[in-house]
């Protein structure tokens, strides 16, 4: 049974990241900026990383019912802040595609957190419990990019819009 929870959880969390890739590839197409694209196109090139990664746990624990030990893949950490340049904010328009597909963005990344955190916390195997904490802030690292710009683009709208209570 936990044998099954385990297979379950991974094609999840596969699904979930090859979502996140069309997701994120899809914005990516709509944008007319080429700075503003590649934020959606950095999110997505680490989505792809993410399936990888999952993929070479499924297969693993697939045939031998064991976790690989979690070692950090090369380019874990592409998603930087130049993302969150003032240049590019100014790019995009707080009430626009972007903006909104950044605020999309912002719940599907704290669904994958949950889902991650969630499975570490009630597995018992130490490598499973090592490969979703590590995909778990892996993840908060976009939960971060994408709460700050979809914050800083609020405030924008905000001001731009006179909706100041004084």
């Amino acid at each position: 049974m936990e044998n099954q929870k385990a297979i379950d959880i991974l094609k999840q969390a596969i699904l979930l990241e090859r979502r996140g890739y069309s997701f994120y590839s899809t914005v990516a197409d709509q944008c007319k900026d080429p700075d503003v694209k590649n934020i959606f196109l950095t999110m997505a090139v680490e989505e792809t990383m993410h399936v990888k990664f999952l993929s070479e746990q499924f297969a693993h624990y697939d045939k031998t019912h064991s976790f690989l030990k979690v070692t950090i893949p090369e380019g874990a950490d592409d998603a930087s802040d130049h993302i969150l340049s003032e240049e590019v904010k100014n790019k995009i328009a707080a009430a626009g595609f972007e903006a909104a597909a950044i605020s999309a963005a912002v719940d599907f990344e704290k669904r994958a957190i949950e889902i991650y955190a969630n499975r570490a916390a009630v597995t018992d195997d130490t490598n499973e419990k090592e490969l979703y904490l590590f995909l778990s802030e892996w993840e908060k690292t976009h939960l971060k990019i994408l709460t700050e710009l979809d914050n800083e683009l609020k405030e924008k709208v905000w001001f731009d819009n006179q909706f100041w209570p004084f």
